[in-house]
């Protein structure tokens, strides 16, 4: 494992102190940005950095707003982040690029950069179970073509929800 990727996963699982849930969805979509990277190209360390910490902001979201819905862990992320970052020897220009994605990974639209639809493709990838009915294979592809926002994270999302042999009841992203 990279080193940089070592020392941001041990600083999330330290700050998430033990919340599991939390814990284990930063490493599955980190394992999915790790693929798409390869894929997409792409910055490692910005979209290794934003998919680590793209959750930070829940716990703060959950205690201030009494949600964790997304528009409020944009908001929380950054100011958690950024001294994370920080710690970790992050330079200032990297620190800035990860936050905004950080402050905008369930808002598309606002930033149109490829490491921010690397890092949105792999939070969809571990989501999209959880947020649409995946039962019905004819709207589950016309959602992965309108959500999903490189090539690579549709052609993913096809071949982990879309199963050739049909088969539904195996899927578990």
């Amino acid at each position: 494992m990279n080193a940089t990727k070592t020392k941001l996963m041990e600083a999330m699982e330290a700050y998430f102190n033990g919340d599991s849930k939390r814990i284990n969805h930063a490493h599955r979509v980190t394992e999915y940005a790790e693929q798409l990277l390869e894929a997409e190209g792409g910055d490692y360390t910005i979209v290794i950095g934003a998919a680590v910490l793209h959750d930070i902001g829940i716990h703060a979201a959950e205690q201030k707003y009494g949600s964790a819905a997304g528009k409020y862990q944009e908001i929380e992320g950054p100011p958690i982040a950024r001294p994370i970052l920080g710690r970790l020897g992050f330079v200032p220009a990297q620190i800035e690029e990860i936050c905004d994605i950080i402050a905008h990974h369930h808002s598309p639209g606002k930033i149109a950069t490829k490491n921010f639809g690397i890092l949105y493709d792999a939070d969809w990838l571990v989501n999209l179970k959880d947020e649409y009915d995946i039962q019905d294979r004819n709207k589950l592809s016309s959602i992965i073509d309108r959500v999903f926002l490189t090539g690579s994270g549709q052609a993913l999302a096809r071949e982990i929800y879309l199963p050739a042999d049909g088969d539904l009841e195996k899927l578990s992203p």
